[in-house]
């Protein structure tokens, strides 16, 4: 792999180290699905945080790869990641 890299310009070079901001971002989107789902507030609380950080990621990456559809996803799931997280804190009165 390292001799690939060689020959390729510096652009193309530095595309390989975004493309992998895929890779934490799918981690994160899944260990947050999973605390959400959990019945204790406080996990619930960290899974809404843990979306939004993977919003995050997959917009950085979707501006990097020119996904505009994938962009505008991760804007309206991080609205709903949002209200989630409000509707979860009782003291918010929503």
């Amino acid at each position: 792999m390292l001799a690939d890299n060689v020959n390729r310009p510096r652009d193309y070079q530095r595309m390989d180290y975004i493309d992998l901001i895929q890779w934490p971002a799918m981690v994160a989107t899944v260990i947050a699905a999973w605390l959400v789902a959990s019945q204790h507030k406080r996990k619930r609380e960290v899974g809404f945080w843990c979306f939004l950080f993977s919003n995050v990621l997959w917009v950085i990456w979707g501006l990097y790869d020119e996904a505009w559809a994938l962009i505008a996803l991760q804007v309206a799931l991080a609205a709903l990641n949002i209200r989630g997280a409000r509707k979860n804190d009782p003291a918010s009165g929503t």
